[in-house]
């Protein structure tokens, strides 16, 4: 355990004057998790653990891929027998395209959105800003339960397509282009396990809308006294954009997904175009664009991209100054560049269409909007790297995980920048490389961002400390294991390797590529079974680790004023803010942290027979 933590572990006892009793057991959050409740606190501990299973569930599909790409036409050992589509272990390749349509489904909105907006949205929102629950305590339930639905609708996809049977399920990628998803009879999985796939997305959908109106209201009129906005920590800055985006682009895609379904099952054609031909039938009687899908998905899926890594910005900077033991560097950039980047990011959705056929004009206008984005994604990165600089770091799992997100996100911003480029792009478009640069974005940062918040604020949710050399271990593999599996991924797409093709092989300029696939294989499958780890710490700790104080690491956020874990309503001492969140190392402080609700002290004058100053905040 880090001397931080092993400090503050009795500090935090020496604060807890005053604790409710309802704070001292640690697992009576986890006891109220599988029921119906409206305290937000269980509700974000609800979407932590359903996203833990399905992150597994997402990782596993990855598994079925990359054994594929690895091994092609040979049977997986283990989990081929959980693939019944799969014939005796083989992956066919209707399966195949199943296999990373609903990898990519489960990891992104299932997993990604839900852990970060979801679960720790939850948590934190009303403990950072001083509130005792969320604005809407009902509608927040809601946006759970709702979320359950869609793991169902999910789940049917994968055994009813036409009919009950282990049938290939949804085929046409996360994006779900038409025509494929619109005519039933496109391709194998065009036909009930498709509809299930929107039916799923639509309600992911609801259960979003419902926690971006949520959060927007609490965090506008719920914070506590003192708490301006830019006394606002940068985690809540990252939700409060993130809402924005999601109040403001999932609209576009919920009208898209309406208008899919209608095609389908009405008769209307709004993607259908005119004079296609399926399966040597009758012409379609059509009139749509088949484009404008893309259109209306993008302007959603590119703020979505933002909607999976703004928290995630803005935990780490709030980790990393708390482990720095520094105040965050630039904290009015850092705000201004979230915000710049949550506005581009609604102009540039035109980069994924870049072969479209677009007007070379337009594409040179969503080329330097989107080139325009390096530029507050720049500032963040030498922030952070500012606030590092010159601190005093706990080289704890924390620190590293945080540190490999601004690593991670680093690579994955660079070759974004390939991409933004038309010609570059008309190039990679469709190939490995754009597989590298997502991954780098929303797995390597993302997930990086999430392990390490998992392990700060797990003292906060429970009570105790998650172990810090299994944590370490665990930090290690996967780091190994993703950077072997996706950085080769980038020499793949510069090869010309294309996405999405069961068996690439067959193409005689890519049989060199495939003892480089094996290699990735093998480091895929490190980092899938290293997360066992992160599950067995997690449980593991709830029962055998050591106790947490009310402020374990000396933290200067309003969530460390509560008890650990809190009880109903939060706070048991009121929360009043002085100061902004990131007071590390403050001359004007005897400690190096300076908590935002600790009231400023009396100054003596010894030259004055006037009452007491009170020393300014």
């Amino acid at each position: 355990m880090s001397s931080v933590a092993a400090t503050a572990d009795s500090a935090g006892h020496d604060h807890d004057h005053g604790h409710h009793a309802h704070g001292d057991d640690h697992l009576a959050l986890l006891k109220a998790v599988p029921f119906w409740s409206t305290d937000h606190k269980v509700i974000g501990i609800q979407f932590l653990l359903t996203t833990l299973v399905m992150m597994m569930v997402g990782g596993a599909l990855a598994l079925g891929v990359r054994w594929q790409l690895a091994f092609p036409w040979e049977n997986m050992p283990i989990i081929g027998a959980f693939f019944p589509a799969s014939a005796g272990g083989q992956v066919t390749p209707e399966f195949y395209t199943m296999l990373f349509t609903m990898h990519a489904t489960v990891m992104i909105f299932l997993v990604i959105i839900p852990v970060l907006a979801g679960a720790f949205g939850n948590f934190l929102i009303p403990l950072m800003i001083g509130a005792d629950d969320m604005a809407f305590p009902l509608l927040n339930a809601l946006s759970f339960w709702v979320m359950l639905p869609a793991i169902f609708f999910f789940g049917m996809s994968f055994v009813w397509n036409d009919g009950w049977g282990p049938n290939a399920g949804p085929g046409a990628g996360w994006t779900s282009y038409p025509a494929l998803s619109a005519l039933q009879a496109a391709a194998p999985g065009s036909g009930w396990a498709q509809f299930w796939w929107l039916m799923g997305v639509t309600c992911v959908g609801f259960s979003s809308m419902m926690g971006s109106i949520n959060y927007m209201t609490t965090i506008i009129n719920m914070r506590a006294p003192g708490m301006t906005l830019l006394r606002m920590p940068l985690t809540i800055w990252g939700m409060f954009i993130t809402a924005v985006l999601q109040a403001f682009a999932l609209p576009v895609l919920t009208a898209a997904g309406f208008m899919l379904v209608a095609d389908r099952s009405m008769g209307t054609c709004f993607f259908i175009p005119s004079g296609l031909v399926v399966n040597n039938a009758v012409p379609t009687v059509g009139g749509g664009q088949t484009l404008l899908w893309q259109h209306l998905f993008w302007f959603y899926s590119h703020p979505a991209v933002y909607i999976m890594v703004l928290p995630a910005m803005g935990m780490v900077s709030d980790m990393l100054a708390c482990m720095s033991r520094k105040p965050i560097f630039g904290y009015k950039p850092m705000v201004y560049s979230l915000a710049a980047i949550a506005g581009l990011g609604f102009i540039v959705w035109g980069h994924h269409m870049f072969i479209s056929g677009m007007n070379p004009a337009l594409g040179m206008t969503f080329m330097i909007s989107t080139i325009m984005i390096a530029l507050p994604s720049a500032v963040k990165v030498f922030n952070w790297i500012g606030t590092i600089w010159g601190g005093k770091p706990e080289f704890n799992v924390i620190f590293l995980n945080c540190v490999a997100f601004v690593s991670m996100f680093i690579v994955g911003g660079l070759s974004g920048i390939f991409m933004a480029a038309v010609p570059v792009d008309i190039y990679i478009h469709d190939t490995y490389f754009i597989v590298a640069h997502f991954h780098y974005v929303l797995f390597g940062s993302t997930l990086f961002a999430v392990f390490g918040a998992i392990h700060f604020w797990y003292p906060k949710m429970f009570g105790r400390f998650m172990s810090e050399g299994w944590g370490k271990l665990h930090f290690f593999l996967t780091f190994i294991g993703f950077n072997g599996t996706f950085f080769p991924m980038h020499l793949l797409g510069v090869a010309g390797m294309p996405r999405r093709y069961a068996d690439p092989y067959l193409y005689p300029y890519l049989e060199h590529l495939l003892p480089l696939n094996q290699f990735m294989t093998v480091c895929a499958a490190i980092m899938g079974f290293a997360q066992f780890i992160l599950i067995g710490n997690f449980i593991f700790s709830l029962f055998s680790s050591r106790k947490a104080g009310r402020n374990p690491w000396n933290a200067n956020g309003l969530e460390w004023h509560a008890p650990s874990p809190p009880g109903h309503g939060n706070f048991d001492i009121p929360a009043v803010v002085y100061r902004g969140p990131y007071e590390y190392s403050s001359p004007e402080h005897d400690s190096d942290y300076w908590p935002q609700a600790e009231a400023p002290r009396p100054v003596v004058d010894h030259d004055s027979e006037a009452s007491p100053k009170i020393a300014p905040a």
